[in-house]
């Protein structure tokens, strides 16, 4: 069994060719948690990175730590109705990342084109997805973070395309220059879709269960274990806040 500190080290010896810091398993190839920056950051005292307060806003400041087997840090708005809310706008996955990152325009497209159709599937188990702001809809963001070097030049890639050719893309990636080896970082924030009110945030960091080497699925086995993990937890969790059976 990989404990937390093998856990942190793997990603600490991975910290240079991977991410560092996201939110919120499968196959032959697994994930463990991991600590993101942010988590190192709210336990010190210490100011949080700009990836999470850019992206997530002043309402960053109401992170804590998250439960046993959740994301590492988390904010659930106590006084929301959640049973009230039926349909998601699901918004196009995000990717944040310096101006320099060595994570080519090509591989962010393909890495958020595929963590927004895991997202969609997964959702549309549970939730009316819809495309427009209403009654009973809540809005979901939720974006890839490269925290590779400093953010003063965040940019963001959102882009939409048929699973089967985002697939083909992934598959034809080459693992040794492939930048998100061995962990990913994922932000998280759901409103409600008319007053904006904020319904929950979260950043989480996954790391590899086992060597990238030994994947079963793709090239870039740990990012898409990552990113089909997130999808999986992000509509049980809000099942569990409606009181509803969580999916299997």
């Amino acid at each position: 069994m990989i404990t937390k500190n093998l856990a942190q080290k793997m990603v600490t010896g991975l910290a240079a060719a991977g991410l560092a810091a996201a939110l919120f398993t499968s196959g032959c190839s697994t994930t463990v948690a991991s600590a993101p920056a942010a988590a190192q950051a709210v336990e010190s005292g210490g100011p949080l990175p700009s990836a999470v307060t850019g992206f997530l806003g002043p309402d960053a400041s109401r992170l804590a730590p998250g439960p046993e087997g959740g994301a590492a840090l988390a904010w659930i708005n106590p006084n929301a109705q959640w049973s009230s809310y039926t349909k998601i706008q699901l918004m196009p996955v995000e990717f944040w990342a310096a101006a320099d990152s060595k994570v080519s325009a090509a591989d962010q497209a393909t890495l958020t084109e595929y963590f927004y159709n895991q997202l969609q599937t997964n959702l549309s188990k549970s939730f009316t997805l819809v495309d427009q702001p209403g009654p009973g809809v809540m809005t979901l963001r939720v974006a890839l973070m490269d925290a590779t070097t400093a953010v003063p030049g965040l940019r963001t890639i959102s882009v939409i395309v048929p699973q089967a050719r985002v697939l083909n893309l992934a598959q034809s990636m080459a693992t040794d220059s492939y930048a998100f080896v061995g962990s990913a970082e994922a932000e998280m924030k759901l409103t409600d879709s008319v007053t904006g009110q904020l319904l929950a945030e979260a950043v989480d960091q996954r790391a590899g269960g086992m060597g990238i080497k030994s994947a079963a699925s793709f090239q870039w086995g740990d990012a898409q274990n990552a990113m089909d993990y997130w999808s999986q937890k992000i509509p049980n969790r809000i099942l569990q806040l409606q009181g509803k059976a969580t999916q299997s």
